[in-house]
């Protein structure tokens, strides 16, 4: 059985997470926690012994059933957040990524999978959100946003710090 890069001590976390920017028809694919308002780019924890665009693939296919193929890196994050109580730092990989199938997932809307995280399971909703709306939405992490309209062309590191 794999196990996901996530270190929790009593005092702190460490996560390494993939997150894939799912772009058609100027909407982004998002996902949130049910009864969340906060979105972020679907992913999630890259195995032990993985590599970041197998478990980007495998997270995908394990979260939608959607089949996908890897096009470029884009973002390399440095994120610090609270995780519950506790402070965590995560490494983050975002790469931009299509579709192999337009017929696995909806096109449109919202719909509903389920994750595992640790030893929890997570009700997710993913949305299709048009790329002009997304200054009204609140994605993780923050200030990608503007990047998120119009990817770069060379891939960017960013350091965001939650309060």
């Amino acid at each position: 059985m794999s196990k996901d890069i996530l270190f929790k001590t009593e005092n702190d976390v460490f996560s390494y997470r993939i997150g894939g920017i799912l772009i058609r028809d100027n909407k982004i694919l998002l996902q949130k926690p049910k009864n969340d308002d906060g979105f972020s780019i679907p992913g999630g924890h890259v195995n032990f012994g993985e590599a970041s665009s197998e478990a980007l693939i495998r997270e995908f296919k394990e979260e939608i059933n959607a089949d996908i193929k890897i096009e470029r890196l884009v973002f390399v994050g440095e994120n610090f957040f609270p995780w519950g109580r506790r402070p965590c730092h995560q490494i983050s990989l975002y790469y931009a990524v299509s579709l192999c199938s337009e017929e696995q997932i909806p096109l449109t809307g919202t719909f509903q999978a389920t994750d595992d995280l640790g030893n929890e399971r997570i009700d997710l909703d993913f949305s299709w959100i048009a790329l002009d709306e997304l200054s009204a939405k609140k994605v993780y992490p923050t200030n990608l946003m503007e990047d998120l309209i119009s990817l770069p062309e060379q891939v960017k590191h960013f350091i965001y710090v939650q309060e």
